[in-house]
């Protein structure tokens, strides 16, 4: 039989299998200040040593499945004869002791892949496999003691609702480490191991009431508890508490999903499995920073929402480019989900599965004011959620390329998609960087002068069909004005952007834009530069980094260090970086950047609304907005942090009405203010006010050119051509002091 001689017996646990059984140990996931924010498992199992367990476990084990486990060696064959009076009696005693079971948990002795020709006969495969239980049970008991018997056996088996050995049990049904455990709680969870599902507590809390109070009983006939005790107890309810955090969020972040995916690779080559190997995953990821960003985004999320609530009324949101209601697009929307393909099958008629889907029944839906009991039918649920906006936010270290937020959407039990990574939008504005870098490489300075005015650029599509292009402003006038690279990014002028998009090639801001960490197929057109292509999240912070980096474009890391279950680094990460650009150019952006909000009417100037100055504290930025305000973005960088964030609806014919409420400015530049100013507020987090860093080389261009202060209220946004123009609030007091300082040498000024 240990030979499985002639395939006759199936295969047996080996010398070296019984030495060292492996167990599926879940993977955990920490941020990089060692905080627990998931794990990833087949089963989620979290082994832990005999003394990190309640002696109330071990002695409801014991007096419950194998009350003489001290006394035998594997087999008690005492058990066994009784075990067979009590079954030929009409009990339901087991006879296997807790070590057989032990084998039959870690060798899967009862599998297809254990059993040999002989097990496939009916009788004889059972006495087959019940005879190597015995033999595994007995070299177990000859190579381990009776406390490292139990607690294997304790980390092993299975509690039910995937939660797999003692800690991920306690865990999940009473939110406590298995050494907390009561002598009620110990009763709950061993009595559970008669039946799973029988005595689940949460599936079936009276069965697992009644299970409980017989083990209490065993414990008792035992010598473990006093009938007194017995008594007490069992007028206690079953107390579960399964409030866990951790547990309720172990399996469904935007966060571990994305650390998922970067791990792909890794796992691949080093023929690692994450799911069952017990690795400790450290991320890059700050805690701190992250729940600061996760309420930056809750708090202005749901002032939007409002707005965009009350933009549309009572009308329906979804339009086309003409303003249209779109027809059917509630309908269309809906044949998209699983559950009308389900009743489309079952019912046959489709009028018949939207009749289904009209019926109204009581549920509860994501609001920002907390989930909200309402009677909605399931086509007034995809209305409610169709409509919302969403977001996705990332802040990253451009020198050490760690990210330290990443906030993926918002709320990924009911918007999976990450709108960090994986989804892509229009940049509109936060694109025009490219475009002046591409002008800086090719020897322009940030002085150089444009003049504001008409532009009409001819052509040779795709298709290989002449085209013109005549780019308007946001405000849809021209000033004529001679104005300064610099001033120019700052206003965000489209008429200046074309032009120097043409004058450095379409095709060369393309290939600036990859260089500097842009992967997204980029369309060589001359609107380029106004951000006419798709692109992420994750993309941008990448690409703006390269600038803050002294022209390094600096790979971003998710994950930090990876450990083994014993706590044996596997794996250490770095970002990778290469010099693209000039360090001068690279410092030169940075400054260009900082003029969006020192350069009067400049589209960042909204941030002095907040506490982010002072200090010498020095802020660049871009705000963006696609056409039809369907896009709203905020690339914002600092002396420590590159950040980026995009706001909008998942369906693109759902968005604001005007720049007054739609554009950049007025969505996701307010989420990056608010991060920052409540980042500032705690400086041992490691982000504080500053100067930007000065440059590693001599910068030989001409830089320093203040732009003119306007007097106008002219509109100052960032929308690509077909916007509306709005009235823009006259200058705040720190902006007029700050344009005093920059006219002290001319006080006629």
């Amino acid at each position: 039989m240990q030979i499985n001689f002639l395939g006759l017996f199936g295969s047996s646990p080996t010398k070296k299998e019984i030495l060292l059984p492996s167990l599926n140990v879940s993977s955990e996931l920490f941020t990089a200040d060692s905080v627990l924010i998931g794990r990833y498992y087949k089963q989620d199992r979290d082994p832990v040593s005999f003394d990190s367990i309640s002696p109330n476990i071990i002695n409801a084990l014991v007096a419950t499945e194998d009350v003489r486990f001290y006394k035998h060696h594997g087999v008690d064959f005492i058990g066994l004869f009784g075990g067979v009076v009590s079954t030929v009696s009409g009990s339901d005693r087991g006879a296997s002791t807790i070590t057989q079971q032990l084998a039959k948990n870690l060798y899967r002795t009862r599998y297809k892949d254990s059993q040999g020709f002989l097990g496939k006969i009916p009788g004889l495969g059972l006495l087959v496999t019940k005879y190597k239980e015995w033999m595994t049970a007995f070299k177990l008991e000859s190579k381990y003691s009776k406390e490292e018997i139990i607690t294997m056996y304790l980390n092993t088996v299975s509690f039910s609702n995937n939660a797999y050995g003692i800690k991920s049990a306690s865990v999940r049904y009473f939110d406590k480490l298995p050494s907390e455990v009561t002598v009620n709680e110990a009763a709950v969870l061993i009595g559970m191991l008669k039946g799973t599902t029988l005595y689940n507590p949460i599936r079936n809390p009276k069965n697992a009431l009644q299970r409980r109070n017989v083990v209490l009983r065993q414990m008792e006939k035992e010598g473990f508890l006093k009938t007194a005790q017995v008594e007490q107890f069992a007028k206690d309810s079953l107390n579960l508490n399964l409030n866990n955090q951790e547990v309720r969020n172990s399996n469904d972040s935007y966060l571990r999903t994305a650390v998922e995916k970067w791990l792909e690779k890794w796992a691949e080559e080093n023929e690692i499995d994450i799911y069952t190997s017990g690795l400790k995953i450290y991320t890059t990821i700050d805690s701190r920073m992250q729940k600061i960003a996760e309420e930056s985004v809750a708090s202005k999320m749901k002032e939007l929402q409002r707005r965009l609530d009350n933009v549309w009324g009572n009308e329906e949101p979804w339009r086309d480019k003409e303003g249209n209601v779109i027809p059917n697009f509630l309908e269309d929307q809906a044949k998209k989900l699983p559950v009308f393909a389900y009743l489309k099958e079952k019912l046959q008629d489709e009028a018949k599965v939207f009749e289904e889907l009209n019926k109204k029944k009581d549920m509860q839906v994501f609001t920002w004011d907390g989930m909200e009991a309402v009677n909605y039918s399931t086509m007034d649920s995809l209305k409610h959620y169709i409509a919302m906006l969403n977001t996705g936010m990332m802040s990253m270290d451009p020198y050490s390329g760690e990210i330290k937020v990443w906030v993926g959407g918002i709320n990924h039990d009911y918007y999976k998609f990450d709108h960090v990574n994986q989804a892509k939008r229009q940049p509109g504005s936060t694109f025009k960087p490219f475009a002046y870098v591409t002008a800086l490489e090719a020897g322009k300075t940030p002085c150089d002068k444009y003049t504001d005015k008409p532009v009409k650029i001819e052509f040779v599509n795709n298709k290989g069909l002449d085209e013109v292009w005549e780019p308007k402003n946001a405000d849809w006038t021209f000033s004529y004005s001679e104005l300064s690279l610099r001033h120019a990014l700052a206003r965000s002028l489209n008429s200046v952007t074309a032009q120097v998009t043409q004058d450095v090639g379409w095709e060369n801001v393309v290939k600036m834009a990859h260089t500097c960490g842009i992967d997204s197929k980029l369309e060589s057109v001359p609107s380029v530069g106004l951000g006419s292509n798709e692109v992420s999240v994750f993309e941008m912070v990448r690409a703006y980094s390269t600038f803050m980096n002294a022209g390094k474009k600096t790979e971003p890391i998710l994950v930090k260090r990876i450990e083994d279950k014993d706590g044996r680094v596997l794996a250490e990460f770095s970002s990778e970086q290469k010099q693209v650009i000039s360090p001068e150019n690279a410092w030169l952006m940075g400054y260009m950047l900082r003029g969006t909000i020192e350069e009067s009417g400049g589209t960042s100037q909204a941030l002095w609304e907040w506490d982010l100055f002072g200090d010498d504290n020095e802020i660049g930025g871009k705000t963006g907005t696609s056409s039809d305000y369907v896009d709203g973005w905020y690339m914002g960088v600092t002396k420590d942090l590159v950040t980026g964030v995009w706001v909008g609806c998942d369906e693109q014919s759902i968005h604001f009405k005007s720049s007054a409420t739609g554009e950049g400015s007025k969505t996701a530049l307010p989420i990056f203010a608010v991060y920052m100013e409540e980042l500032y507020k705690h400086p041992e987090l490691g982000v504080t006010k500053g100067k930007f860093p000065e440059a590693t080389v001599e910068i030989k261009k001409t830089y320093n050119c203040p732009g003119p202060r306007i007097r106008s209220t002219r509109d100052t946004s960032d929308t690509v051509e077909g916007s509306q123009e709005v009235e823009v609030p006259a200058l705040t007091l720190p902006q007029i002091l700050q344009e005093l300082e920059s006219t002290e040498e001319n006080p006629q000024d």
